[in-house]
């Protein structure tokens, strides 16, 4: 909405970007997501000019090309399957805003948490933060850990000697990820103005 003498111009937080740049983020989130189901990993990290991964449900931050790569590794050596199911996209003034499904097979450690062999599909949603030139600076990535650890653990045999040892390594390797501080780039964080 332009400015009349009358009326000021919005804040900028309440002005989408032409529909040209917002097909433009939508292209480049969904060649990203496509990239990381396929375990391209060059050709995702090339969607952002520094890559930067914020996992707010475990307070984590991977920065940079090594820390992105070893969380891929990391993700893939777990759950060597894992593919999304798109539910929704959005547009805000600076991100695409993606609902999503994850899923895949428990096969590896994640983290400290041994291999289930189950499998899960856990709702999430992911902030595609873009800067004033349109490039890809953050994905911002929500979920519960909680439903994820259920759906992991509810193929354990719990009535088995074997099922609860195996129960029993993975609820302490959850509580000994669970010990980590939070990341203050997450912690620390301050207001918006809303006054303007």
């Amino acid at each position: 909405m332009p400015a009349t003498p009358d009326a000021p111009m919005p804040p900028a937080r309440f002005t989408l970007p032409a529909e040209a740049v917002l097909r433009a983020r939508e292209r480049l989130v969904l060649d990203h997501f496509r990239d990381e189901v396929r375990q391209d990993w060059d050709a995702t990290l090339s969607t952002f000019p520094h890559p930067h991964y914020e996992l707010i449900a475990q307070m984590l931050v991977h920065d940079g090309d090594r820390e992105v790569r070893g969380y891929y590794q990391d993700t893939r050596v777990a759950f060597p399957d894992q593919a999304h199911e798109l539910i929704a996209f959005r547009h805000s003034a600076d991100a695409v805003i993606v609902e999503f499904w994850l899923m895949g097979t428990h096969k590896g450690f994640l983290g400290r948490i041994p291999p289930t062999g189950s499998k899960h599909r856990t709702r999430m949603t992911a902030y595609f933060i873009f800067d004033e030139n349109e490039n890809l600076v953050t994905e911002r990535v929500y979920f519960d850990q909680l439903t994820v650890l259920k759906q992991l653990t509810a193929g354990l045999d719990k009535r088995r000697p074997a099922g609860l040892l195996r129960l029993l390594r993975v609820l302490r390797g959850a509580l000994s990820s669970a010990r980590s501080n939070p990341d203050p780039r997450l912690s620390n964080t301050t207001p918006p103005d809303l006054d303007n």
